[in-house]
């Protein structure tokens, strides 16, 4: 899988500089996303690894698949993958993209798991000492975890703070088992 981003690295870098010039980072992120969710279809893969599927037919299907949603960058940017055979790394390229972009805006999104219903007024509270902690704008996603015996679980890219229950409980367990 590491070898996959680090091939991915310099086209999703091209991309984003090019987007950045433009200023449009959104438009492109959005023509990347869906040309990555096309290149990860089953019927596309096995075409896309096809050992007689030309760059050329590879492009030329990608691009009609994702119709209209590609711009004549994204499209030329579609054929130089194809050309290089790195059409299949469409999904780490987007992915990458989206981080350079999160980087670039200054924001995160942040998973929180938690035991029970949170208010508007609570959710603020969060995203404003989660915006402080992080130095960044915080994109929230809350969900109800029934599995969570009461408080929360958040997660911010590779930052995992557990305010649960159950997470302090264990930690309790280690400690004792030490």
């Amino acid at each position: 899988m590491a070898e996959l981003s680090t091939l991915a690295r310099p086209y999703a870098k091209a991309a984003f500089e090019f987007a950045a010039n433009a200023s449009d980072l959104k438009g492109w992120a959005g023509c990347l996303s869906i040309a990555a969710a096309v290149t990860e279809q089953p019927e596309v893969i096995k075409f896309l690894r096809s050992p007689s599927s030309t760059p050329g037919q590879q492009a030329e299907t990608v691009i009609d698949l994702c119709g209209e949603a590609l711009d004549v960058a994204a499209q030329n940017f579609v054929v130089i993958l194809s050309e290089n055979r790195r059409i299949a790394l469409l999904p780490q390229i987007s992915q990458q993209f989206e981080i350079m972009k999160a980087n670039r805006e200054k924001a995160v999104d942040v998973d929180i798991a938690s035991a029970q219903e949170l208010d508007a007024g609570q959710q603020k509270m969060l995203a404003d000492a989660l915006s402080e902690k992080l130095e960044r704008k915080v994109n929230m996603q809350v969900s109800l975890d029934k599995s969570l015996l009461g408080g929360a679980v958040i997660r911010a890219g590779d930052t995992v703070i557990d305010g649960s229950i159950r997470g302090r409980l264990t930690k309790l367990a280690e400690s004792f088992n030490s």
